[in-house]
C-alpha cells in the first residue's frame, strides 16, 4: 500500500469479515501561540502594556533543545517596548521550538516608550538580561534578534564593550541602525543650517539614543573603530528599501565579510513594501530570522503583497 507523508489515515482489514475499517490518527497539534503579521494590529495591542511579555516569551522553565541550543533574546527598538515590538517574532519562534525571551530597556519602568536612554546604559541592561537567560537555561550562548536600535548599534556596543561577544552566537537585525540615520536628510540639513546643536540639546534630554544614532555621530564612529563586527559572531541584516526611519536604507548594512549576510526584503519579493515599522512583523523578515537562526533547516520565504505599516494584504 502506498502512503503519503503527513496523512493521518490508516486502513485496516476487519478480522474475519473482509470489511475495511478506517483509523484516523490524531492531527498534529496546532501552534501554541497565534502569530501576528500586521504592525497595525500588533503595535496597538502591546503599546499600553510594556511590562507584559509578548506571547511565547519569558517561559523561565524552558530548556533549549538539541535542535535549538541557543535561547533567543529579542531586543526592541527605539521608542518601542517588548510587547508592541515582538507579537510576531516571539510566538513564531516559540512555536518553532525556541526558548524565547524579551525585556524592556532604556526607559522608565512601565513607560510605553522604551529604548530612549543612553545606549551605553541600555547595553548594560542587555548584558544583565543575557546573563539571567544563560543562568536560567544553562545554555552556553544566546542568539540576539533585534529591531532598529535593538538590532544594530545597541547589541554591537554590548558585543564590543560589555563582553557580549563571548556570550552571543548570532546577531540578527531587522532594519537595524548600524550606520545611523539621516532621517531622510534632516540631520544633514540641520548641520548646514547650524541647527543641529539646538535640536540635539532637546534630544539629549528626551532621547539620548536618538542623538547617538545620527549618521556620523561620535558614538557610531567610536563603535566602528577597529571594525564593525567581531570574530565568533554570525551577523545577519534584514533591510527594506522602503525604510523611512533608517535613511538611506543601506545604512542598515554591515561591511561585507565571511560572517556577515546582508539581505533586502524587496530582493526576495518585489510585492513586499514593508517599511521600518512593519519590519518586525513582516512575513519575509520573520522567515529570514528563522533561516538565520537555523540555516541548516531553511523555511520557504513567502512572497505576498505587504503594505507599509498595515502589513500583508492576503
Amino acid at each position: 500500500m502506498r502512503t503519503r507523508r503527513g496523512r493521518a489515515l490508516a486502513v485496516t482489514a476487519a478480522a474475519g469479515g473482509g470489511l475495511l475499517g478506517t483509523v484516523v490518527l490524531p492531527a498534529a497539534a496546532a501552534p501554541a501561540y497565534p502569530v501576528e503579521y500586521h504592525f497595525a494590529v500588533g503595535y496597538p495591542a502591546g503599546f499600553l502594556t510594556p511590562d507584559v511579555s509578548p506571547p511565547g516569551a519569558n517561559d523561565w522553565s524552558c530548556r533549549p533543545s538539541a535542535a535549538h541550543p541557543e535561547p533567543v533574546v529579542l531586543v526592541h527598538g527605539t521608542a518601542e517596548n517588548m510587547n508592541d515590538n515582538w507579537r510576531g517574532a516571539a510566538p513564531l519562534l516559540a512555536d518553532s521550538g525556541y526558548c524565547v525571551y524579551a525585556f524592556d530597556y532604556g526607559g522608565a519602568a512601565g513607560a510605553p516608550m522604551q529604548g530612549l536612554g543612553p545606549i551605553e546604559d541600555s547595553a548594560r541592561q542587555l548584558s544583565a538580561f543575557v546573563d539571567t537567560v544563560l543562568a536560567s537555561t544553562r545554555a552556553a550562548k544566546v542568539d540576539l534578534v533585534g529591531h532598529s536600535q535593538g538590532g544594530g548599534v545597541l547589541p554591537r556596543y554590548y558585543l564590543k564593550n560589555d563582553g557580549g561577544a563571548a556570550k552571543v552566537a548570532k546577531l540578527v537585525g531587522i532594519t537595524p541602525s548600524n550606520e545611523g540615520t539621516t532621517l531622510d536628510g534632516l540631520s544633514a540639513l540641520a548641520l548646514e543650517l547650524r541647527l543641529v546643536k539646538r535640536a540635539n540639546a532637546v534630544l539629549d534630554t528626551a532621547c539620548p539614543a536618538c542623538v547617538e544614532q545620527e549618521a556620523g555621530s561620535p558614538f557610531i564612529a567610536a563603535l566602528d573603530a577597529g571594525g564593525a563586527t567581531l570574530p565568533g559572531v554570525e551577523y545577519t541584516v534584514i533591510a527594506s528599501r522602503f525604510d523611512e526611519v533608517i535613511t538611506p536604507y543601506t545604512n542598515s548594512y554591515l561591511p561585507p565579510g565571511p560572517h556577515v549576510t546582508n539581505l533586502t526584503v524587496q530582493d526576495q519579493c518585489v510585492a513586499d513594501a514593508t517599511d521600518h515599522l512593519e519590519g518586525p512583523y513582516d512575513p519575509i523578515a520573520l522567515a529570514d530570522v528563522r533561516n538565520a537562526l537555523d540555516p541548516a533547516h531553511p523555511v520557504p520565504v513567502p512572497c505576498k503583497p505587504v503594505l507599509p505599516v498595515l502589513g500583508p494584504l492576503l
